[in-house]
């Protein structure tokens, strides 16, 4: 698959990624901004946005501080990277910690698509997720497990799946698909998220 290009990647304080994907994104990225302290593993970040107190001290000055408690991290890193135009984002270690956080950032990603205008991608170390809208064709191969979630679309259909999509109204319902070429397209009213494994299913 084609790897994407970013103007800037935020680094969550969750799991470091390990997968050759995220750290072939991070290694490109020409900007890169830590939640906290995930600047202690990823000193290089050129900005450092949350509170500062899990941060070492030599990383102070980097420090950028959003006084401000309605949302997370995550969001106030979003935010910095909009103030200065970069919309398109790569979220790396997001997941991987506590499940509540995990399944809270990767909710934000629809959020920071649907109300914020972020064209973001999370990555982790097993695959990607991706928010969209309406019709679109997904780089793929055969074999990739994809997933699918929907936020609020009354109508889902797909072409290149091994099973025909639908209007999911139970987040279980769209996961454990199959590609079955090199591309897949789904056509829907309204906005769903999208995992892609970087692997294909494993044969047993």
């Amino acid at each position: 698959m084609k790897r994407e290009e970013f103007e800037a990647v935020i680094m969550a304080n969750g799991i470091f990624p390990s997968h050759a994907v995220p750290l072939d994104i991070l290694q490109r990225a020409p900007h890169v901004v830590a939640c906290d302290g995930a600047v202690n593993r990823y000193p290089q970040a050129e900005a450092v946005v949350g509170d500062g107190d899990s941060i070492a001290e030599e990383y102070r000055p980097k420090l950028v501080v959003i006084d401000e408690q309605d949302d997370n991290d995550l969001t106030k890193a979003t935010r910095y990277c909009l103030s200065r135009g970069w919309r398109r984002i790569a979220y790396l270690g997001a997941t991987g910690q506590r499940e509540d956080h995990t399944l809270g950032n990767i909710a934000l990603l629809m959020r920071y698509y649907r109300d914020m205008g972020v064209n973001g991608v999370m990555y982790t170390d097993h695959g990607q997720f991706t928010p969209v809208s309406g019709k679109r064709t997904f780089q793929s191969f055969a074999g990739q497990q994809v997933s699918i979630f929907n936020f609020g679309s009354t109508r889902i259909e797909s072409e290149g799946l091994k099973w025909d999509s639908y209007a999911y109204r139970e987040l279980w319902q769209g996961t454990l698909n199959e590609a079955l070429a090199d591309h897949f397209t789904l056509y829907a009213d309204g906005n769903y998220m999208v995992y892609q494994t970087y692997d294909g299913k494993s044969k047993r």
